[in-house]
């Protein structure tokens, strides 16, 4: 595992989706203006991982993907206070891991996504990590 960072960030469907980041390959992570959100942000470093989750009505981890750029400026921010971070798309889940079946399941009960569910941007412990990834049926 080599010390690597792992993140959950959620977006909704309608407006960046799984199928639009593996379309693009690799693009920013834009849009984030809660503080907390932010500083996780923050603390991305290149190589981390992160579970892509559809929000609102989906409400599951579809995929993972990689920073490849490290918090900058958010061109979409009129304050200048937020930054954005690269991404590229890695795999897709097997199966995707439902909210429903996260909030059931033991090993994930202290999971943020559970804890803090507004909360877009949020750090994954590594064995929740390995234990999402078996769910979702791909390698670590």
């Amino acid at each position: 595992m080599s010390g690597r960072g792992y993140w959950l960030v959620k977006s909704e469907p309608s407006s960046w989706s799984w199928d639009d980041q593996v379309r693009d390959g690799t693009s920013f992570w834009s849009g984030v203006r809660n503080h907390q959100a932010s500083n996780n942000l923050k603390a991305m470093r290149l190589g981390d991982r992160a579970f892509f989750y559809h929000s609102v009505d989906q409400k599951q981890i579809v995929g993972v993907v990689e920073v490849v750029k490290e918090y900058y400026p958010d061109h979409t921010d009129p304050t200048g206070r937020f930054g954005m971070v690269d991404f590229r798309a890695v795999t897709a889940l097997k199966t995707p891991v439902t909210l429903a079946a996260v909030k059931t399941d033991p090993a994930l009960a202290g999971l943020p996504l559970i804890r803090q569910s507004r909360l877009s941007v949020m750090p994954i412990e590594a064995p929740a990590w390995r234990h999402i990834c078996q769910l979702g049926g791909i390698s670590p």
